[in-house]
């Protein structure tokens, strides 16, 4: 029996249009996680929901990685430091979707560090192989 292990997904900022010298989490802007995959959060709302574009460094199929749509939100009760927020990718290039929640938190530096888990969901053509479809 195989059985899903939650994999810890590390995200930095590397680029964004806001201060450091606040003390909010602020997801929009240009993230990029230790493996190189990066995050456009372009758009969020007041109700905290947000989209963009991510672009995974690492991929299990053969075909050609491309941008992909990502739709999430972002617990906003003040902006404050340290919210939760969600979010899924549907994947241009491959049958699966992935869903990541986490936190992000201010450091001791007022840089914003994104702390994540994610599930992967490929597609599976058979019932019988739907408990190893998800990773």
């Amino acid at each position: 029996m195989v059985q899903a292990t939650p994999f810890l997904l590390v995200l930095f900022l590397a680029l964004g249009a806001h201060s450091c010298s606040t003390k909010n989490c602020i997801l929009t802007g240009h993230w990029v996680n230790d493996l190189g995959s990066n995050m456009i959060i372009t758009n969020m709302n007041a109700k905290g929901d947000f989209t963009g574009i991510y672009c995974t460094a690492v991929s299990a199929t053969l075909k050609k990685t491309e941008e992909s749509p990502l739709q999430g939100f972002q617990h906003l009760p003040n902006m404050l430091s340290q919210s939760t927020f969600g979010f899924t990718i549907h994947w241009s290039f491959s049958e699966s979707v992935t869903v990541f929640t986490g936190q992000c938190f201010v450091d001791d530096d007022g840089k914003e560090v994104l702390k994540t888990m994610w599930l992967l969901r490929p597609h599976t053509d058979k019932l019988r192989n739907n408990r190893n479809a998800t990773l």
